[in-house]
């Protein structure tokens, strides 16, 4: 399940989802209630909506994309991937729902979503395989502080040498020149977790 960034849409993932896919993966990404006009299109939710609200009432959105998952594919693997505001969130989704998700990918995560440290709790709950990347600078050490919190046998932090914030990581047309070694980074992890066979229940 793929969920965008902020003020954008489930077209973040449209140059991201084929290669997945060619992974065995079936990939489903959702307008969540806070996005916005990227990609060359809108947020079909908002509009619906009439207007886009905080990150943290997007949960809910989450949460369906998760049950729709387990009723379509039961027994299957879901992996989670968040980007922005939602590399948070999937934490949140992880640790709630730990019996239901196998794996988690955080694209830039950091303590978007409150006072405190409410991300950073989140991932102490995560024990799936977690992924978690972000672009160089500032970032890296905020998700080095989420993900260190976390007390996954199977997680790991990748450091791009060049890069932007969120999955656009991963787009050619974001990140020119510089999505390789991160593609490398993201297909090694999930090719581990599928072939590891471990599977929540």
């Amino acid at each position: 399940m793929l969920f965008h960034q902020a003020g954008s849409n489930a077209a973040e993932y449209a140059p991201i989802a084929p290669r997945l896919a060619a992974h065995g993966l079936t990939c489903l990404a959702i307008d969540q209630r806070s996005g916005g006009r990227m990609w060359g299109r809108g947020n079909r939710t908002v509009a619906h909506r009439g207007r886009s609200t905080d990150f943290l009432s997007a949960y809910p959105d989450l949460e369906a994309a998760l049950a729709w998952a387990r009723t379509r594919r039961p027994g299957g693997p879901v992996l989670v991937w968040g980007s922005s505001y939602t590399a948070a969130l999937v934490l949140r989704l992880a640790a709630e729902h730990a019996g239901e998700i196998d794996a988690v990918l955080s694209f830039s995560p950091g303590e978007y979503l409150g006072p405190g440290e409410p991300v950073r709790e989140w991932a102490s709950k995560v024990r799936q395989p977690l992924f978690v990347t972000s672009a160089p600078g500032r970032e890296v050490a905020a998700a080095a502080r989420i993900i260190e919190a976390s007390p996954s046998p199977a997680k790991e932090q990748f450091v791009a040498e060049k890069g932007v914030h969120a999955s656009s990581i991963l787009r050619e047309d974001r990140n020119p020149g510089a999505t390789a070694p991160v593609w490398r980074a993201v297909e090694g992890f999930v090719e581990r977790v599928l072939a590891s066979g471990h599977r929540v229940r």
